[in-house]
């Protein structure tokens, strides 16, 4: 046999195989495009699934009762002193803040109306949208009033957004994308709201724009505590349970137990870098989920950012499957109905 007769018998029992697997023999050329755009092509419906597949609006309408009742207690706290939150003679004046900006969009209402009386009229109407949003009633006009009164809180007097304010708006977009009324809301009881009760493309977007949100918000905040030396010593949390100024908790006792604030450091570093990764397969969304509840509560009691807490607890809360919802209110109504 001949050397070219043997290359051609050979390049032919290598195409049988893959037809002996039950594969179809097919070019190498064409087989390698054909995996490529299989990549593509399931990396593309993943991300349509991940998005576009409905949901149900449940855990959507458990954020919104948290944001909404939440941004009515800020402007209750703002309405004590609006003049020096929002005056024109106030901590920030309106020149100082526009080149603090330094944005065209970071526009507030607060620099039109700047009279004592019309920043009282705004915060109350914010105030009231933060209200009717908690309770469900108007939702989708009261989500986007709410959205745009808090902006412009925010852009108004840049030097107190906090922590509490970023988590806070990060709740605020999303419930006036989705159908954040559809249950749990006087517009369902009263037969106001055309949304669907059911699942639907709107209440997944809403949900998915919390969770990847809360995500980014988390992965960041570990790294940059890595650039921190307290942090790898695993000394971090001491410092903060020793700042009196911050401090509604007496943790001093702690310095007796440096293992305990050691493992305390490095576990809270642990599960804020690692939490994108954890918080999405099933086996350890409950973990994830508990460790946020326990370290944003722990924060508000021993530190006294209970509102700072209270606004990424509801975050985290949208990991919470619409089922799990279902079944505690089906328990609270169960004890109702026994009582």
């Amino acid at each position: 046999m001949s050397r070219s007769t043997r290359a051609t018998a050979a390049t032919g029992a290598q195409a049988a195989v893959p037809a002996a697997a039950g594969q179809a023999a097919v070019p190498a050329a064409a087989g390698g495009q054909g995996r490529g755009g299989g990549y593509v092509a399931e990396w593309i419906s993943a991300w349509d699934r991940f998005w576009f597949t409905p949901a149900d609006p449940l855990p959507l309408a458990i954020v919104r009762i948290f944001a909404g009742a939440l941004l009515a207690w800020s402007c209750a706290v703002w309405l004590l002193d609006a003049d020096a939150f929002f005056g024109p003679h106030g901590w920030l004046r309106d020149g100082d803040v526009w080149r603090m900006n330094d944005q065209p969009w970071q526009w507030s209402w607060f620099f039109v109306a700047s009279s004592p009386t019309a920043v009282r009229v705004l915060l109350l109407v914010t105030l009231l949208a933060g209200a009717c949003l908690a309770l469900g009633l108007a939702t989708p006009l009261a989500a986007v009033v709410s959205l745009a009164g808090f902006l412009a809180a925010a852009n108004r007097t840049p030097l107190t957004v906090f922590g509490f304010d970023d988590a806070l708006g990060m709740l605020l977009i999303p419930l006036a994308v989705g159908p954040s009324g559809a249950v749990l809301s006087l517009d369902r009881r009263l037969g106001l709201t055309t949304a669907p009760e059911g699942p639907s493309v709107a209440a997944n977007v809403a949900l998915r724009l919390v969770q990847v949100h809360l995500c980014v918000v988390y992965f960041f905040s570990g790294i940059a505590k890595l650039l921190g030396a307290s942090w790898w010593e695993g000394t971090a949390l001491w410092g903060a349970a020793a700042n009196s100024r911050y401090r509604t908790l007496d943790l001093t006792w702690l310095a007796r137990h440096p293992l305990l604030v050691n493992a305390l450091t490095l576990g809270t570093l642990f599960w804020e870098v690692s939490y994108p990764a954890l918080v999405w397969p099933r086996l350890t969304r409950r973990l994830a989920i508990a460790m946020g509840i326990l370290v944003h509560g722990g924060i508000g009691v021993a530190m006294g950012m209970k509102e700072f807490g209270l606004a990424m607890i509801a975050a985290n809360l949208a990991f919470v499957p619409a089922a799990s919802w279902q079944a505690l209110l089906r328990r609270l109504r169960a004890g109702g109905d026994a009582r």
